[in-house]
């Protein structure tokens, strides 16, 4: 090894933290050859940074920032991890959107490298994800657990659940797995169990529960099973036998019914009959409310949702333990909202109700209406207010249904929520950050820089609620006219101009945006994303186009561009795909038979590396996988490339 010092960043400075990153180059672009350093530089100290001792050319990438905007932990005891008051923030950048973590002034103490973050936990640790897989870092940003995992869920009572490839399974705040083997599902400990189920031939499942150190604490045994709760929980036995059981396994009562739900507040819902009405049981079997609703919700502050429309209908209203009508039941929507609050919706538009409600604001004890303002989402009470949007504006309403007073009121709809000393506000796909007094302390940045002179600009289209679209203006371009030709192109690929113009639209909803998926050289790749939503449908339908441009020219490249003219470069892309196809198991959802080949101008996009082909849902495959995607080195087709071409002189 080869120890080189780093001069010039001990000087002046004052105490910093210092970020270093080590690059080898392999003949065709920078790999990383040493995780990310972290070095805390005191006063005048050297800093030096080790390569190897090899032949080669070696690259060096650092940055610092002042030590007090990252002393977060305690220093009395490292290892005792808490709350920190850190919270997570996207960026966008020309490596594409990248998570982070801010503090209550609004400065980046944890600088965006995740593809996604979430709020730090009670135990000072924060689930992030890295190459599509998860992992756990701490309040400085140190990776406590590796993003290997498929999922990791939110710690409960010192454990959290986590899934690989093999299954479900539990691990400690160290990471370290408790459980001695996996599972088909695992939920989260709750009273100190873990409920579990475990596959058998023939498609039979059988539930059973883990205590916190992985050992199944009740064996696998019975057809059906809920989350423990103050003590006990309803399990099935078997067809039209439930029971209620303790953390023991011991049974402490037994129903013989087509169904029995979850206890809640002492009661519990249940069929008297197969697909017959709902009603209440009492803990000991007693009918507490006769069969009545089509469908009864757990109990919450001593009341229940319950629906009595037939045929699958809406008609919801709530009722007391006595199952006495506290609102009445002619309803679409009834949400318990906590804090003795619900909110009432009814259809915005009656001959579609699956396009939304309209919600008031009622007393949950008195059925009282409060507020009749026109609210079009409405999230529960916290701390004595509740985040809701109506057709212009995101912002809190107090106990009495009104308007709060405290800020923040946000132009767009989303939500609001506290989070630490701070207010998240996600509103229109974007998040920013409020102090209690509704300052603006933080927001997402609207430009992303790419080099001199060049950087995106983010616009917002939004003509009515059911229409919204960020499109990008590439700035920097010298010819005037030139730039004016390749945004006016990106505004109109983006389905940013005219379209839902004249009122929300009758049939169906959009959302649009774009990131910044290649920069290098003079090649600029965008990726514009969009999602079409028909009222009334199961799904929506998403689209995906990478436009590849010259930034100098402003020429927009196809896929034809990448190769020598005359060269027979979609039989042999169609050959490859189709081996990859047939010889790679991750493709093994492709539909058997669909694959033909691809076309000439097949959606793709390339980075320094290789060229990416792919196609739409359902062209290839089912909707749950997405956009099929398939990698194809350059190696593997530089005799058809056209390495003295305008496209690919672009980026190399």
């Amino acid at each position: 090894m080869i120890r080189m010092r780093l001069n010039g960043l001990d000087s002046g400075q004052g105490d910093h933290l210092l970020h270093v990153e080590v690059w080898k180059w392999d003949g065709m672009s920078w790999k990383a050859w040493l995780d990310q350093q972290q070095s805390f530089i005191r006063g005048e100290e050297e800093q030096f940074v080790t390569i190897p001792a090899e032949p080669g050319l070696y690259r060096v990438d650092y940055s610092s920032r002042p030590w007090e905007a990252l002393s977060l932990v305690d220093q009395g005891d490292e290892n005792d991890l808490r709350v920190t008051t850190l919270h997570p923030a996207p960026f966008k950048l020309k490596e594409g959107m990248l998570w982070g973590y801010i503090n209550d002034d609004g400065k980046t103490v944890i600088e965006p490298r995740f593809e996604y973050a979430e709020e730090f936990q009670e135990n000072g640790l924060a689930i992030v994800q890295l190459k599509g897989h998860s992992g756990l870092i701490d309040n400085m940003g140190r990776e406590k657990v590796k993003p290997i995992y498929s999922f990791i869920g939110p710690f409960s009572e010192g454990r959290a659940v986590v899934s690989d490839e093999k299954g479900y399974f539990l691990i400690d705040e160290k990471g370290k797995t408790v459980t001695s083997k996996r599972y088909d599902f695992l939920n989260s400990l709750q009273e100190g169990r873990a409920l579990f189920y475990t596959g058998l031939e023939g498609g039979k499942i059988l539930y059973g529960y883990l205590d916190r150190h992985g050992k199944e604490a009740i064996p696998a045994e019975y057809e059906d099973a809920g989350d423990f709760k103050e003590g006990t929980a309803v399990v099935k036995i078997s067809s039209g036998e439930f029971a209620l059981i303790d953390t023991e396994g011991r049974k402490l009562h037994t129903y013989n019914h087509p169904y029995v739900g979850s206890l809640s507040e002492g009661l519990l819902p249940f069929q008297e009959t197969e697909n017959g009405k709902y009603g209440y049981l009492q803990i000991d079997g007693t009918i507490a409310i006769q069969p009545q609703f089509t469908s009864a919700l757990p109990f919450s502050e001593g009341r229940a949702v319950i629906n009595t429309a037939e045929n699958y209908g809406n008609a919801y209203g709530l009722i007391d333990k006595q199952g006495k009508r506290i609102i009445p039941a002619r309803y679409y929507e009834v949400q318990q909202l906590g804090e003795g609050r619900v909110a009432l919706g009814t259809p915005i538009y009656p001959d579609q109700p699956y396009r939304g409600s309209r919600y008031a604001i009622a007393d949950a004890e008195s059925g009282q209406i409060l507020s009749n303002q026109p609210l079009l989402a409405v999230n529960n009470y916290d701390r004595g207010v509740a985040s809701v949007h109506d057709a212009k504006e995101t912002y809190f309403i107090d106990r009495s249904g009104n308007r709060a007073a405290q800020p923040p009121v946000i132009p767009g709809s989303g939500t609001l929520s506290f989070s630490g000393n701070l207010i998240r506000a996600d509103v229109d796909q974007r998040t920013a950050y409020y102090n209690r007094m509704g300052k603006q302390i933080w927001k997402q940045n609207t430009v992303i820089p790419l080099r001199p002179p060049y950087s995106v600009l983010e616009k917002k289209y939004k003509p009515n609620a059911d229409y919204l679209v960020y499109y990008p203006i590439v700035e920097g371009i010298a010819n005037v006219e030139v730039s004016r030709e390749v945004n006016n192109r990106l505004r109109k690929l983006s389905l940013a101009e005219g379209a839902g113009i004249g009122g929300a639209s009758k049939e169906f909803s959009y959302t649009g945006d774009f990131s910044v998926a290649f920069f290098r050289k003079n090649l600029l790749v965008l990726e514009l994303n969009g999602y079409k939503f028909p009222f009334g449908a199961a799904h929506g339908m998403p689209t995906r186009e990478y436009v590849h441009i010259n930034l100098r020219s402003g020429k927009f490249y196809e896929l034809r561009d990448l190769f020598k003219p005359g060269s027979k470069y979609v039989e042999k892309l169609s050959e490859i795909v189709g081996k990859q196809i047939a010889n790679d198991p991750q493709y093994s959802y492709v539909f058997p038979g669909s694959y033909k080949g691809i076309t000439a101008n097949q959606p793709f996009y390339v980075d320094e590396q290789a060229l990416y082909l792919y196609f739409a849902p359902y062209d290839i495959a089912p909707y749950v996988a997405g956009f099929p995607t398939f990698r194809i080195p350059y190696a593997e087709i530089m005799g058809l490339i056209s390495t003295e071409g305008d496209f690919w002189q672009s980026y190399h």
